[in-house]
C-alpha cells in the first residue's frame, strides 16, 4: 500500500487539501468495487492536530503530525493563500521533514502556489517547476535558481512533481493515479470528477500584464511605449535609440527585468490585445490581426498559437460570450 501524506500547512487553501484526498480515496473505492485491495493510505499531516484554513473559517483536523510519520511514499503540498513570505515562515518546520523524506525515497508534489513551499526546501534548485501563472513574477523573484516553466500544467523530474494554477492541480492528481494505478483508472476518475485529462498547458488561461516590478526605469519606459503603440511596427533598434541605449545593452537589461526578450514582449502585448478582441467582438480574424499590428496571416496565427496554445478560431470559440450562449 502506498502511503500518501497530504500536508495541511497554516494558510492552506482548503480545496487543494480536500480535492486530492477525495480523488485518491475514490480510487480505493473503485478498486474495492473491482474486487481489488485498496492501494492508497491517505493521511492529512500537519504541524499540529488542528490547523485553521481559509483565514480561520474552517479547522482541519489532521490524522498525524509530521514527527509521527517515519516513512511516507508521496507528499502532497497544497496551495497557500495570502502573503507568501509569511506563509513560508509559518510553515518552515515542514521543510526538514520534506527534505528527509525525499532523501529516504518519498516523492513530492506541489499544487499551484504550493510550489513556493516546495522551492523553499531547496530540492528543485536547477530543476523545472510549475505554479499559477499569476504568481510567476513573484516566484521568479523569490526563487531565481528554479527553472519556472510558466505555461506547464505538470512537471515531473526525479520524483518531484508540480502543477499549474488553481484547479489544474487535479490534472497532476490524475497523472499520479495513472502512474501508480494505470490509465484505465485515471480515465475513469477523469470522467467521474469531470476533469479534462488531456489538458497540459496553462497558456489558454494566462493573462499577460507585463512585468514591471523592477527598478530599471529605461526598461519600464520601453515597456510602456510598447503597450501604448503595439499597433505600430516597433523595432529593437528604434527602442534602443529612443532611450539612448545600445541594442545589446537594452536587450540584456530587458530580458533580465521582464524575463522576456524585447521581441517576445512586443508579441505578447499584441496577442493579449488580440485575445481581448476575440473575447468581446465578432470582428473576423483578419480584422483582429490588422488591429494589433500584424499584416502576415501566417505569422499572426503561428505567434497566437505559440503563446496561447490555441488557434485564434479555437480561442474565440472557447471564450467569446456570444458564441458560448448561441
Amino acid at each position: 500500500m502506498k502511503h500518501i501524506s497530504i500536508l495541511v500547512p497554516r494558510g492552506a487553501i482548503l480545496g487543494s487539501i480536500e480535492g486530492p484526498r477525495q480523488v485518491f480515496t475514490e480510487v480505493n473505492k473503485l478498486l474495492k468495487n473491482m474486487g481489488k485491495p485498496a492501494l492508497f493510505k491517505v493521511q492529512l499531516v500537519g504541524l499540529a492536530g488542528e490547523v485553521p484554513a481559509a483565514g480561520g473559517i474552517y479547522t482541519v483536523y489532521t490524522d498525524a503530525v509530521v514527527n509521527d510519520i517515519v516513512k511516507t511514499d508521496l507528499i502532497i503540498i497544497p496551495a497557500l493563500d495570502g502573503d507568501m513570505l509569511r506563509n513560508l515562515e509559518m510553515n518552515r518546520d515542514f521543510v526538514p521533514w520534506i527534505v528527509a523524506q525525499y532523501k529516504a525515497g518519498a516523492e513530492v508534489g506541489s499544487l499551484c502556489v504550493g510550489a513556493f513551499l516546495l522551492a523553499s526546501t531547496g530540492l528543485i534548485s536547477g530543476r523545472k517547476c510549475a505554479t499559477h501563472w499569476m504568481a510567476a513574477n513573484d516566484f521568479r523573484r523569490m526563487f531565481p535558481e528554479v527553472n519556472l516553466v510558466e505555461d506547464k500544467i505538470i512537471t515531473d523530474e526525479l520524483g518531484i512533481y508540480s502543477s499549474g494554477g488553481a484547479f489544474s492541480y487535479l490534472n497532476l492528481i490524475l497523472y499520479l493515479i495513472e502512474k501508480y494505478v494505470g490509465r484505465d483508472v485515471a480515465v475513469f476518475m477523469s470522467k467521474a470528477f469531470q476533469i479534462d485529462i488531456q489538458r497540459s498547458s496553462q497558456s489558454p488561461f494566462m493573462i499577460f500584464k507585463g512585468q514591471k516590478e523592477h527598478e530599471d526605469e529605461p526598461v519600464k519606459k520601453a515597456q510602456e511605449f510598447i503597450e501604448q503603440n503595439f499597433q505600430e511596427k516597433i523595432s529593437v533598434d528604434q527602442l534602443a535609440a529612443m532611450f539612448a541605449l545600445g541594442r545589446r545593452n537594452l536587450e540584456r537589461r530587458f530580458k533580465k527585468a521582464t524575463s522576456n526578450t524585447v521581441v517576445e514582449y512586443i508579441q505578447r502585448v499584441k496577442i493579449e490585445a488580440a485575445k481581448m478582441s476575440l473575447e468581446t467582438s465578432m470582428e473576423n480574424i483578419n480584422e483582429v490581426m490588422y488591429s494589433v499590428g500584424y499584416s502576415d496571416t501566417k505569422a499572426f496565427r503561428s505567434t497566437f498559437k505559440k503563446i496561447t496554445g490555441l488557434s485564434p478560431v479555437e480561442y474565440r470559440y472557447k471564450y467569446n460570450k456570444e458564441i458560448m450562449v448561441a
